[in-house]
C-alpha cells in the first residue's frame, strides 16, 4: 500500500457552458498534477462537487482520469452515497475502472447509529475486493465518531487508510497509534504540516489541483527535518487560502486554474460564482504568494 501515500489532489470538476463535464479541461487537471508530483489522485470527493452530480457522471469522470492516466498513477475513487445500493454501484464501477481503492464518507443526513455507519461500510467492502479509505469530515457530515467507534471500523483489515479532515489533531495520533500500518491522509490543507506531525503519511486536498508541488515541497522538507523552511511553504500555502475562503473556496479554486490556463469554467448552483473584484482579489494573493 505504499502506492498509496504521499500527496493527492482532489480532483475538482469542469464544466462547460453547457453545464456538462468538461473532458478536456478535466484531462489538463491531472496533467496539471502529474507535472506538480503529485503521487495520486482522488476522484469524486467533496471538491468535485459530487453531491450535484449523478451517478453516471460521477461513473464518467473516474474514467477520464483513468484513461488519461494510463496507470501512470494511483487512483482513490470516492463512491461515498448516503444509499448503501449507490455506493456500492459505484464501488463495483471503480473496481472494473482498475482504481487502487476505494473510499466512502460516512452516510448523513438521516442520523444513522454507529451500527447502521458500521454495516455500510461492510456491505461496500463486502461487494468488492478494493481496499477501504474511510473518509472523515465530521464538520460537513455531520458525524462525529470516538476513539472507540473508529476503532472497532479500523479493525477490519481491508480498511487501509483513513482521510482525517478534522483539526482534531489528538484523535488523529490515537487512530494512528491504534494501527501503525493504516494509510492517515491529512484533509485540510491548511493544516497540513501540523497533520504531519502528528502522524499523516500525506495529505488529499482541494488546493493539491494547482498547487501539489508546494505540498510535495512540504512533505519533503518535513522528511528532511528542515521544519522552517516546511512552516515558510504551509505560511504561503495559507495566504492563498484564507483569501480562498474570503472569494469561496471552489469557485475560487477554478479561478486559480483559469489563471494558469486551464478553463474550469463555475461551480453548479447553489454555489455562487465570484465577483471581478473577488478575482482580482484571489489573483493578486496568488501572485505575492508565487514569486
Amino acid at each position: 500500500m505504499n502506492n498509496l501515500k504521499g500527496i493527492f489532489p482532489a480532483l475538482l470538476t469542469p464544466f462547460d457552458r453547457q453545464d456538462k463535464i468538461n473532458e478536456p479541461v478535466l484531462r489538463q487537471i491531472v496533467k496539471l498534477g502529474i507535472t506538480q508530483k503529485a503521487d495520486g489522485f482522488y476522484v469524486g470527493g467533496s471538491t468535485a462537487e459530487t453531491f450535484l452530480l449523478t451517478i453516471d457522471e460521477r461513473k464518467l469522470i473516474l474514467e477520464i482520469v483513468i484513461d488519461e492516466l494510463h496507470g501512470k498513477l494511483p487512483v482513490i475513487a470516492h463512491i461515498g452515497c448516503i444509499s448503501t445500493s449507490q455506493a456500492i454501484d459505484l464501488a463495483k464501477h471503480a473496481q472494473s475502472c482498475g482504481v487502487d481503492a476505494i473510499s466512502s464518507v460516512a452516510p448523513f443526513y438521516y442520523q444513522f447509529s454507529f451500527d447502521e455507519i458500521k454495516n455500510y461500510y461492510l456491505d461496500i467492502m463486502d461487494s468488492c475486493s478494493l481496499p477501504m479509505i474511510i473518509y472523515y469530515i465530521p464538520g460537513f457530515s455531520g458525524i462525529n465518531l470516538n476513539s472507540e467507534q473508529i476503532g472497532e471500523l479500523i479493525s477490519d483489515k481491508r480498511v487501509a487508510g483513513f482521510k482525517f479532515t478534522s483539526s482534531d489533531y489528538y484523535t488523529m495520533e490515537r487512530i494512528k497509534n491504534l494501527r501503525s500500518d493504516l494509510i492517515i491522509y491529512n484533509g485540510f490543507d491548511e493544516m497540513f504540516l501540523a497533520g504531519l506531525c502528528m502522524g499523516a503519511d500525506g495529505g488529499i486536498g482541494s488546493t493539491y489541483n494547482f498547487m501539489a508541488d508546494r505540498f510535495v515541497r512540504i512533505l519533503e522538507l518535513y522528511k528532511k527535518g528542515d521544519m522552517s523552511a516546511a512552516l515558510d511553504e504551509q505560511k504561503k500555502a495559507n495566504n492563498i487560502i484564507q483569501a480562498l475562503i474570503k472569494v469561496g473556496v471552489i469557485p475560487g479554486e477554478k479561478a486559480l486554474l483559469e489563471l494558469m490556463g486551464i478553463p474550469a469554467g463555475v461551480c453548479r448552483k447553489p454555489f455562487k460564482q465570484i465577483s471581478p473584484e473577488e478575482r482580482e482579489y484571489l489573483f493578486k494573493i496568488w501572485n505575492e504568494n508565487n514569486n
